[in-house]
């Protein structure tokens, strides 16, 4: 009965790990899209998305069997509950990266896109998700809690933009519709930085039994 368990519990991790290069992928081709919003990328990263929401549902359905089949307790039951919290965060993540994609064909070349420095901000928020996953891979706690910490980066990176553009706009208020575009772009990169730090959170209760701190 153990060794049935383990095998399945093998695959809920490989699922995982898959999902989440369906995820990193999405974000990274949303990022190269801000340089270059070509149709073909965006194209991709469509697919990506249906791609990431095809595996959410085997891994739910996956997960159901693992408790209902096998009756899980203790750290295995962890795992199980933290999976299926971790693919709605990866979820989302490719349902923004799409929607960032979307955004990206009605952006070009401004004075306001070089100086908020939105890149940096992709960057950051790339290798969160990266982070994250790896995290869950290598079952690395401190990994994981310095993803949680990244949060506040970008965070303040979100602010630092939204400032810039509100005083872009107050000089340029021809540029309005377009600073605001750019301003969706940041909010959906912060967003995929929550989810990120989430997916670090539910790592974190994988292996030690405690959720944002407190003993559950």
């Amino acid at each position: 009965m153990r060794s049935k368990f383990d095998e399945q519990l093998e695959a809920l991790h490989i699922e995982l790990i898959k999902m989440g290069c369906l995820c990193e992928t999405a974000i990274a081709n949303a990022s190269k899209a801000l340089a270059n919003p070509d149709e073909s990328i965006i194209k991709t990263i469509s697919e990506i998305e249906n791609d990431i929401d095809h595996k959410e549902r085997d891994i739910e359905g996956l997960c159901m069997r693992l408790i209902l089949q096998q009756q899980p307790v203790a750290t295995d039951l962890r795992l199980v509950s933290a999976a299926m919290k971790m693919v709605s965060d990866m979820e989302r993540i490719g349902d923004q990266a799409s929607d960032i994609a979307e955004i990206t064909k009605y952006v070009n070349s401004d004075p306001a896109y070089s100086d908020i420095n939105m890149v940096d901000m992709a960057s950051a928020t790339v290798k969160m998700v990266t982070d994250s996953i790896t995290s869950f891979v290598k079952s690395d706690l401190e990994r994981a809690r310095n993803v949680i910490k990244s949060d506040d980066v970008i965070d303040r990176m979100f602010s630092d933009i939204k400032t810039k553009l509100i005083k872009y706009i107050q000089s340029n208020p021809e540029k309005s519709e377009h600073c605001l575009d750019l301003l969706m772009i940041a909010k959906y990169f912060e967003r995929i930085g929550d989810h990120a730090a989430n997916i670090a959170e539910w790592v974190e209760f994988s292996i030690t039994g405690k959720y944002k701190g407190e003993k559950l």
